[in-house]
């Protein structure tokens, strides 16, 4: 592997990490692709057999297939997977030349994998260390993360990919079922025409991301149109749903839900994980009442926030657009609520502290008019009619 910047380790703390860290066996992989592990990545070089003395733990896989040379060399869609290591674990992987990826079901070998496990000394020279340089920010990047929640939202493959698997919604296999379709041998006539000649797509099964679903409506049945626009100002009945439904024994895995989006997004490339983190976050910051009851949850939700808002440029959520920043509004409903009388104090003076962090750092300018405080428009459901 090329190597970057690394940590200068004590040769009996290098052994010991060594024997009780977990080994990442890697047959195959082409060289020139893009390989990463947590926070850290690489371009694989010719003697690449793995990674050797990985902290036993959940961590993040990914790599990016390469075209040879020959072939113009052009970097594939980032793919990645999380994996939980056990102390001294042995896994092995061969790369599939037809599929660009890794086959892991060596692993389910046990002759295969002792085999593995009894020469390691040998395949020492072509297994690249762990970065321990950056085990601390991928550590505070997942504290929340644990394997159940990481196996219950990656997809059903195994894989978590850049681009969506997409496939027809009709595969038209006969001659008769294509005669209906539009003709494509002629010219569109409108912008409208041409997008109904595409075919309509739809994710292939199994390779999307599982998600907690937001609820579309953030009210109950029945609710009044002045009950409609409060559930709508304070979306505490909206998180305690999303928190029934899916962390219902264990709350604060929404938390982890959060990192495992947000891992997806700024390590995987997965546009998807950033749209369903700035979902959640919203949710979080303008539930209100949650604030009062689950201080725990948003004690940890300002420990996740200090440590990834760490990770991205200042400018990064500005609108291109409207200029308007999704985090700098969305958070200045959170500090408003978080400094009610009604919410612990240690809450609250957490909250002061994270925003006076903010805005020392960022220059973000939380005091500002909130545009929400004008009336919020909501749509009423259908056949409901106001006096």
């Amino acid at each position: 592997m090329a190597s970057g910047s690394s940590v200068e380790m004590d040769p009996d703390v290098a052994r010991r990490l060594f024997e009780e860290g977990a080994t990442l066996v890697l047959m195959g992989v082409p060289q020139g692709t893009e390989l990463g592990i947590d926070c850290k990545s690489w371009q694989v070089g010719p003697r690449f057999r793995g990674v050797k003395m990985i902290p036993p733990g959940l961590h993040f896989l990914n790599y990016c297939p390469v075209n040879q040379p020959n072939c113009g060399g052009e970097v594939g869609p980032k793919r990645g997977l999380f994996l939980t290591l056990k102390p001294r674990e042995v896994l092995l992987a061969n790369w599939d030349p037809k599929e660009e990826d890794l086959d892991f079901s060596a692993s389910k070998n046990e002759e295969e994998v002792n085999k593995i496990r009894s020469n390691l000394r040998d395949l020492d020279p072509y297994l690249g260390p762990y970065p321990y340089e950056v085990m601390r920010k991928w550590v505070s990047l997942t504290d929340h993360l644990n394997e159940e929640v990481a196996n219950n939202l990656q997809p059903l493959s195994g894989r978590i990919c850049a681009f969506s698997d997409v496939i027809p919604e009709t595969q038209y296999r006969h001659t008769k079922d294509r005669a209906d379709q539009p003709r494509n041998d002629t010219a569109c006539q409108s912008m409208r025409e041409g997008l109904d000649r595409l075919p309509r797509m739809k994710i292939r099964e199994g390779t999307e991301l599982r998600f907690s679903v937001i609820p579309e409506k953030n009210y109950p049945s029945g609710a009044t149109p002045a009950q409609i626009t409060q559930y709508s100002m304070d979306l505490s009945y909206t998180l305690e749903l999303v928190l029934e439904k899916n962390h219902e024994l264990h709350p604060l895995n929404l938390l982890g839900e959060l990192q495992f989006a947000f891992v997806c997004f700024i390590i995987g490339n997965v546009y998807e994980g950033f749209e369903h983190w700035k979902r959640l976050l919203t949710i979080f910051c303008r539930a209100e009442s949650s604030m009062h009851t689950r201080k725990d949850l948003y004690l940890g939700l300002i420990a996740v926030l200090y440590h990834q808002l760490g990770e991205i440029p200042a400018d990064f959520f500005v609108d291109i657009v409207s200029q308007d920043n999704f985090l700098t509004s969305t958070l200045q409903e959170f500090f408003q609520f978080a400094s009610g009388p009604a919410v612990d104090s240690s809450l609250r003076k957490r909250a002061e502290k994270f925003k006076a962090h903010l805005t020392k750092k960022f220059c973000w300018d939380f005091e500002a008019d909130l545009e929400d405080c004008a009336p919020v428009v909501v749509e009423l459901p259908e056949g409901l009619a106001t006096d």
